[in-house]
């Protein structure tokens, strides 16, 4: 099942995100956030962007969010996505099935383009995003330093809709989902 997160499921993505952390440099993120910062984290982002959990048998076993790719107002129809699963649940086409239903919901508010932002190789992670329809925009050589050594971090893009002129204002993921406007997309 699909469905937005709440704040009862930070523990369960802090569980899905902390071996990334640790492990990896799927993210540049050095130290864990703690349960607290990511229950902050979910109820902020909720407001203005997606976060959706993937749950089985009432255990989140993959989350995915959008959240606002900088900070000033000319950037608001585009949003920088994430998701993460669970190592347990890779490889059984979730996160396609996941980004989709965040894509379309991103869609719904207004947003027109989705960034996805890869540390390179990350093939698994590329080869998702354009299967999606994303495409390279861009590489930024040696972005990061983690695990000893330096990163290059790609950047994938997708218009989900055709930017108009003038732009209609994004609608808040909060007002969009109280209003029922994602009823159909989850469960």
């Amino acid at each position: 099942m699909i469905r937005i997160a709440t704040e009862a499921d930070a523990a369960a993505c802090h569980a899905i995100y902390a071996p990334i952390v640790e492990t990896s440099a799927i993210t540049f993120e050095t130290e864990l956030p703690g349960e607290a910062a990511m229950r902050e984290r979910i109820r902020t982002r909720l407001q203005n962007h997606p976060w959706l959990v993937w749950e089985e048998n009432g255990e989140v076993i993959a989350y995915a969010y959008a959240g606002r790719f900088r900070e000033r107002a000319a950037y608001d129809w585009i949003a920088e996505t994430s998701i993460y699963v669970h190592e347990k649940a890779r490889r059984r086409g979730i996160a396609r099935k996941l980004y989709g239903v965040l894509l379309d919901a991103m869609q719904r508010q207004g947003i027109n383009q989705a960034v996805g932002v890869i540390t390179l190789p990350g093939d698994t992670s590329v080869a998702m995003h354009e299967a999606m329809g994303f495409a390279p925009a861009g590489v930024w050589p040696k972005a990061g330093y983690k695990l000893g050594q330096w990163w290059d971090v790609g950047v994938w893009s997708k218009f989900m809709s055709e930017p108009a002129v003038p732009p209609v204002p994004v609608v808040p993921f909060a007002q969009l989902a109280a209003q029922g406007g994602l009823d159909d997309l989850l469960g």
